[in-house]
């Protein structure tokens, strides 16, 4: 939770707007705290227990915000009727994104943490959690409703992020916009036509932002959260950047081996998206020395390509 008197400008901006919001739809919101504080800002509207996700930093419209949230709020609410482990959306406000003051804004159920996992390593732990992802990829594979677009977070998301980098590069050099450029149309090859290079590849419905990362655990045992990039694509670019360790523990959950060609091409597509992460260094600087060390695993990296393709 962040201390009051430490919230930046623009966590104090989300605070009040989730609170209008909320209360503008019968929510007390009389005790808002911050949860979270990067790419979104994340409020309790305590004593409610709701959770508001206020998009801050986002490139895309209100519309195209709202329309990503639609599939989010589908999949995820999908999931938790289902009876899986996922953070549900709020059942007390409609199941719908809220345009409010020119955002567009998501409600969620409020959970609340617990640490009981006494002296086991952080390593452990993750890769406990990314054996977890292989049972939510199993219900995922199931989902019944609108067709996702493929890999979206990646085509066409990152196209405007490259665009504002080529006016503000940050730290990055001609060379490295150049090889940005290019390998982003190595990507939409892959998005037109993904069987023709990796036929065997698991394509299906995914959570779309390393569901490793995104666990909560809680007293009652573990819940899958942010669904915001919720796409379709194969299930190696949910197992980006877990490391051996976590690899090996999702092919003894799943019983199915990872293709490791498929999963290097994604992990170089993640790289590119924190790249592409480094135009919203202008909206909040410190964001840069956070992203700074995945830049320089895609900068030491092969620049990325597909089988066949010149």
């Amino acid at each position: 939770m962040a201390n009051p008197n430490t919230l930046s400008k623009r966590a104090e901006e989300a605070v009040g707007l989730a609170t209008r919001a909320g209360k503008r739809l019968g929510l007390r919101a009389d005790d808002p705290r911050v949860l979270h504080d990067v790419f979104n800002v994340l409020v309790h509207l305590a004593p409610d227990p709701v959770v508001v996700r206020v998009p801050t930093l986002a490139l895309a419209s209100v519309a195209e915000q709202a329309a990503k949230q639609r599939h989010e709020l589908a999949v995820a609410g999908w999931l938790a009727d289902s009876g899986a482990p996922v953070v549900r959306p709020s059942p007390l406000v409609p199941r719908e994104p809220v345009e409010f003051e020119g955002r567009s804004l998501t409600f969620w159920e409020f959970v609340s943490e617990a640490d009981a996992d006494g002296d086991r390593t952080l390593e452990e732990r993750f890769a406990e959690q990314t054996g977890w992802a292989a049972r939510l990829h199993g219900l995922l594979a199931g989902y019944p409703g609108e067709p996702l677009p493929t890999l979206s977070p990646l085509v066409p998301a990152l196209k405007p992020a490259l665009a504002e980098l080529k006016k503000q590069p940050q730290s990055l050099t001609t060379a490295e916009l150049d090889r940005a450029e290019r390998e982003y149309a190595v990507l939409e090859a892959l998005v037109g036509d993904l069987p023709a290079y990796f036929p065997g590849a698991r394509v299906q419905t995914l959570h779309g932002d390393s569901p490793s990362y995104n666990v909560l655990r809680t007293a009652d045992g573990y819940v899958f959260n942010d669904f915001e990039d919720v796409t379709r694509g194969p299930v190696e670019w949910d197992l980006t950047l877990v490391g051996p360790r976590g690899i090996e523990a999702y092919e003894r959950a799943s019983g199915v081996r990872v293709d490791r060609a498929l999963l290097d091409v994604m992990e170089g597509a993640r790289m590119l998206q924190v790249v592409g992460a480094l135009a919203l260094v202008p909206r909040m600087p410190e964001l840069g020395a956070m992203l700074e060390p995945i830049v320089e695993q895609w900068r030491a990296r092969t620049p990325l390509s597909l089988p066949g393709l010149a």
